[in-house]
């Protein structure tokens, strides 16, 4: 966490789902939160990752620390009811294979953002966070109704070509930045950031 604030990225996501190797608890979330320094203006906003969440089970971790967002792998009206309820912003994870399963304008209402990622198979024990990517220019001419992310299979290595294929203005990484499943690498993670950085000034002077 004290990395990611010393990186000054944007999100920190925290994982509520037991089927990730990602997974904490609430008390875990809170211990986390505690160990971090204090406020700051620019610290990282805390996302809180749900799969198919009830009120209950959102509101079990709100009680233990406080979270900036949600990001959801729910559908469309449950994202909302549970947008509207917690009036917190809601990003809805989105599986793609092909462009037809890219959100359109009438589908956007009362969510903040989607994040993009390969769509899961039948053989998968969960929605996302696979480590898996897709055919990145499928997003290059998207008109996206609300703000977007690129996630899934990231890595340092190849995050620069994602972002010059996709059109992404931002990526979501995970197991790409891993020593092993559920530990971050922090040489990883410094360079993804920095991969991405240098990609972003080239894009804009460009």
């Amino acid at each position: 966490m004290e990395l990611c604030q010393a990186l000054k990225v944007r999100w920190v996501g925290l994982v509520f789902h037991p089927a990730s190797p990602r997974f904490l608890t609430p008390g875990e979330a809170r211990c986390l939160y505690e160990a971090t320094s204090p406020a700051q203006a620019d610290e990282p906003e805390r996302i809180g990752l749900f799969v198919k969440p009830t009120l209950r089970v959102i509101e079990q971790v709100l009680e233990h620390l406080p979270l900036d967002g949600l990001q959801l792998y729910t559908s469309l009206e449950n994202a909302q009811a549970i947008r509207r309820h917690f009036q917190l912003p809601v990003w809805l994870a989105q599986g793609i294979a092909d462009k037809a399963h890219l959100p359109s304008g009438s589908s956007a209402d009362q969510i903040d953002g989607y994040v993009i990622e390969a769509r899961a198979t039948a053989q998968d024990t969960r929605p996302g966070g696979l480590g898996r990517s897709f055919d990145w220019a499928l997003t290059q001419d998207w008109h996206s109704p609300r703000p977007w992310m690129l996630a899934g299979g990231l890595t340092p290595e190849n995050v620069q070509t994602a972002l010059q294929l996709s059109g992404a203005r931002a990526v979501d990484v995970s197991s790409g930045v891993e020593e092993s499943p559920g530990r971050k690498s922090l040489a990883r993670m410094e360079k993804f950031v920095r991969n991405v950085r240098a990609k972003s000034c080239t894009s804009a002077g460009s």
